[in-house]
């Protein structure tokens, strides 16, 4: 069955031509002109993916972004834009974006990570669940979830899906010095400025989620490197069915 994917943009020649290059990476493609004709071919249908367009009339990407993740929050979307603004990509990760891309861009690296992003979604939908008990918290990877273990239904933090991937690195290697590139590397694909802009920005929303444990914190080494320092005999790794 072939995946499918939501292309949001209003650029008619541009949506053609990758619109045809998705379809030959066997891809299924919808095409909508505008942000809010997306939302409604977004309700008609499930898909595994969205691409959308930044500034589009009637809605813009943001603004549809947001209506989407309020309706499946571990769907991937990737923004394309033809603006170069540090604040606009800031923004779509924000929202919770899986990447940014500013045209043109290659398109055979899109694909190559449209398929990553649909397999880790896809691993998100799964029969198992992905939980760590770190601490007295408990991250709920599956369901993208993170609370404290003595509050089993109130008080739960949604965290976005790049956020948790990070939360997940971190708990695969606590109480071990990592370096940012490897971070970077491992969990964005890519070491450059922006990347890494972002990475500090969730860091910052992962420190102020983990302060419901004093016993818990990321460490950081002159700038170079991370640690989440936990207690190790705290921390488990449970696979369940759901």
């Amino acid at each position: 069955m072939k995946s499918r994917i939501l292309l949001v943009e209003d650029d008619e020649f541009f949506a053609k031509v990758l619109k045809r290059q998705l379809e030959r990476a066997n891809f299924e493609v919808t095409h909508a002109a505008d942000g809010q004709a997306g939302w409604e071919k977004f309700q008609e249908t499930i898909f595994d993916l969205c691409i959308l367009d930044v500034v589009m009339p009637r809605k813009d990407g943001f603004t549809l972004a947001g209506e989407i993740r309020a309706t499946d929050f571990n769907i991937p979307i990737v923004f394309t834009s033809s603006r170069y603004m540090e604040q606009d990509r800031l923004q779509g990760f924000d929202i919770g974006a899986d990447d940014y891309l500013v045209k043109p861009f290659n398109t055979d690296e899109l694909i190559s990570r449209i398929k990553v992003y649909i397999k880790r979604s896809r691993l998100l939908r799964s029969e198992k669940r992905i939980v760590y008990t770190v601490g007295n918290l408990v991250f709920d990877y599956s369901q993208l979830q993170l609370r404290h273990k003595d509050n089993e239904a109130e008080n739960h933090v949604r965290i976005a899906p790049k956020e948790a991937e990070l939360l997940r690195y971190l708990c695969e290697n606590a109480n071990k010095k990592l370096k940012r590139e490897h971070i970077l590397a491992s969990v964005w694909g890519a070491d450059g400025y922006l990347a890494q802009r972002v990475m500090d920005v969730y860091l910052s929303r992962l420190r102020r989620h983990i302060a419901m444990d004093p016993s818990i914190r990321i460490e950081t080494f002159h700038g170079k490197g991370l640690m989440l320092v936990i207690n190790e005999m705290d921390r488990t790794h449970i696979i369940e069915k759901a």
